[in-house]
């Protein structure tokens, strides 16, 4: 690993900066949320006596029987999911799927969902996965889930009811733009094989990246990538798109490496939390893989945290354009604390903030280049057609890279990052 990732927090303990709702990244946080006695001594006994009162009511008065640890699972969890879309108490199976997740691989129809304006919204759709194929965007509102609407109040009961055995299908129901109906999609739950980076040459000297989402092996496989299109074009590279559209996000530090990749120095992102582990400030190392090429970043509104961490940090480092449109203002950080029986409390414990001190939490990063949406842009091409001719967006970097001059000199005393 790289020296930056030795963050000033718990060794054990794991940041989730975006916040992939069906699954990201993780690690085990240590120790225990806090002593019994001081637990008990600062509940107010009059909110314990009513909550007490109100367990027994359901107990003895709800239509169908419930036990003691039901009713309080029910309790925890709607006590942590009413903090804010990204905090859920997370029961064993729940916390498996994260854990598989933090290496690329988990089992659903890959979305990354938020809870905005008491709707269910697709941040992104996973690349290649089946609710990708089957056409789902970023923006949709899911409205039900085989038929039955979908709870707003929680994003977990949502996210649960998508999930199941593999091979097995759920249909959901999309509302679109001005759409008065639902349009229903059937997806086939299936493991996903998240590759996080794909690479390839646009034209003799010009690379093209994209990163669908940050997973614990982004920052190795990017640079594996960009090592492959420098033996490729048999010289450096004169110029790279970045692509972090419909990006929902995922692990903070992969994050923080792929910025890292092309920064010589400087701040890439600070967290400003409660607690010590919460506040700290990563910084980039020497070396950049380009050696100081530009790069245009493509960015809209599914690039969501982790994604927006690399394009804030690339841009007030002015290190790279951004081009596209205002990116989706995700800036909390997430930390999975592990509890006893195989759960966990993923817990929103801090704000990040992009290297000129900015928070973009609900508001987003504005792109250098705007590109407005084409309303008469012309049918998509099939997506084995070539990538500059089914691209505008693609096209519009690549001419923009053409007048970026180098962000430095080249230098044969820098070493770049590979």
């Amino acid at each position: 690993m790289l020296p930056f990732l030795m963050i000033k927090k718990s060794s054990n303990a794991l940041l989730l900066a975006l916040g992939l709702a069906i699954g990201l990244s993780l690690g085990l946080a240590h120790g225990v949320l806090a002593d019994k006695a001081a637990l008990g001594a600062d509940l107010p006994w009059q909110d314990a006596h009513m909550l007490a009162a109100v367990l027994e009511r359901v107990k003895h008065d709800y239509v169908n029987p419930v036990d003691d640890h039901q009713l309080l699972q029910a309790a925890i969890r709607g006590m942590v999911a009413s903090l804010d879309p990204y905090s859920a108490y997370l029961d064993s199976d729940e916390y498996d799927e994260v854990k598989i997740s933090s290496s690329g691989r988990y089992s659903g129809v890959g979305l990354e969902l938020s809870i905005e304006d008491e709707q269910v919204v697709v941040i992104a759709p996973f690349d290649g996965s089946s609710a990708a194929l089957a056409g789902i965007l970023a923006g949709d509102v899911i409205v039900t889930i085989d038929g039955v609407p979908v709870n707003t109040s929680t994003l977990a009961d949502t996210i649960g009811r998508m999930r199941g055995e593999e091979g097995t299908t759920v249909k959901i129901g999309i509302m679109r733009g001005d759409n008065p109906e639902p349009m229903l999609f059937t997806l086939k739950r299936a493991r996903v094989e998240l590759h996080s980076v794909r690479a390839q040459m646009l034209e003799p000297g010009y690379g093209y990246a994209r990163i669908s989402q940050f997973s614990e092996t982004t920052g190795d496989d990017l640079t594996a990538a960009l090592k492959d299109l420098r033996k490729h074009n048999g010289t450096p590279l004169k110029g790279l798109v970045l692509d972090l559209r419909d990006n929902p996000g995922g692990v903070l530090e992969a994050a923080v490496a792929v910025a890292d990749t092309f920064l010589e120095r400087g701040v890439i992102v600070t967290a400003k939390g409660r607690t010590p582990d919460s506040k700290f400030e990563m910084d980039a190392t020497p070396g950049d893989a380009l050696n100081g090429a530009p790069i245009i970043v493509l960015v809209n509104g599914g690039s969501a945290s982790a994604a927006e961490i690399v394009a804030g940090a690339l841009k007030d480092q002015h290190r790279a354009k951004l081009m596209g449109r205002t990116t989706f203002g995700k800036g909390s950080v997430q930390t999975i604390i592990p509890l006893s029986d195989d759960r966990a409390v993923k817990l929103t414990t801090s704000l990040y903030y992009t290297p000129s001190g900015v928070s973009i939490n609900h508001r987003g990063i504005a792109p250098d280049i705007e590109l407005a949406r084409d309303p008469n842009a012309a049918p998509a091409l099939p997506t084995n057609a070539p990538l500059l001719e089914r691209d505008a967006e693609v096209r519009r970097a690549l001419e923009e890279l053409k007048i970026s001059p180098m962000t430095r000199p080249h230098a044969a005393t820098t070493a770049a990052k590979l």
